[in-house]
């Protein structure tokens, strides 16, 4: 009984500190809601107001006449699957030939690899950018999806996952029946690492998404940018009203909780397949 007892106890109290947890991830988007709904000066007032106000869907119908809303969550959607698709794509190759394939210079280009990952992103932003010009890219689509298409972190992340999840005697099975590198991939290689593409995607995909500062260099089109560039426009140069850009900012914000909670379901999925499988 005292065994049962403590078991219980140790539940109950795990579950306590996870419904914690969840209250302390959840709130700032309640407060975020809680400040879109409300007005600017209910926002400064004191004590706070914590529960939401009747003003959202005016602050929302500002944010529609300030900015052209659609066409830059157009333009997000489209960087950020062509940039994510791309990655996955390029990144798992990669990480499939370091982790499976021994040939000459592996582990002084892996090295190189990681270097870069290394170095801080606002150093190559005068270089990225020159060359981009170079190539008449600035002010394209281009310029925000092409620089993307890889990644140091994914191709990490991606080669150590293989590493320990593709099995050698499968590589070798495949080779025997004259698969070639590619068709390896393919058939071997992806359906083995699907929880770890799952992640990548979903965290690739938020990264470009809430970028801020490359698409805010590179696109000179002031109505042809990004989501978080058109929401930054709403700030007045004298006074600002903060309220619509809050609402702003939770209209943006909305999308990445759908591909959340879409992306995590197929990642649990596929790793409760893989931990079934192995």
């Amino acid at each position: 009984m005292r065994a049962e007892t403590a078991a219980r106890s140790r539940t109950i109290v795990g579950h306590a500190v996870l419904l914690l947890g969840v209250l302390i991830t959840i709130f700032p988007f309640y407060w975020m809601f809680v400040m879109a709904s409300n007005s600017t000066g209910d926002i400064f007032a004191y004590p706070p107001k914590l529960v939401p106000g009747p003003h959202l869907w005016e602050n929302m119908t500002k944010v529609f006449d300030g900015i052209d809303f659609w066409q830059s969550m157009g333009i997000t959607v489209v960087v950020a699957t062509a940039v994510t698709f791309l990655v996955l794509l390029l990144d798992s190759l990669a990480a499939f030939a370091f982790a499976k394939y021994d040939f000459p210079g592996r582990r002084v280009l892996f090295w190189i690899v990681l270097a870069t990952f290394m170095i801080p992103m606002q150093l190559a932003l005068v270089p990225q950018f020159v060359t981009l010009a170079w190539l008449g890219w600035v002010g394209s689509l281009k310029a925000l999806i092409i620089p993307g298409a890889a990644n140091a972190f994914g191709i990490f992340w991606m080669r150590q996952y293989a590493q320990g999840a593709i099995a050698d005697e499968l590589i070798q099975a495949s080779r025997v029946d004259g698969a070639g590198f590619f068709r390896q991939w393919w058939t071997v290689g992806l359906p083995v690492l699907r929880p770890g593409l799952a992640f990548l995607g979903i965290f690739t995909f938020f990264h470009i998404w809430n970028d801020y500062l490359w698409p805010l260099i590179v696109m000179t089109d002031p109505g042809k940018v990004t989501l978080q560039v058109a929401v930054q426009q709403l700030n007045g140069v004298y006074t600002t009203d903060q309220s619509m850009v809050i609402a702003g900012a939770l209209m943006s914000v909305i999308p990445l909780i759908g591909v959340f909670l879409i992306g995590s379901r197929h990642f649990i999925a596929n790793l409760a397949a893989g931990a079934m499988k192995f």
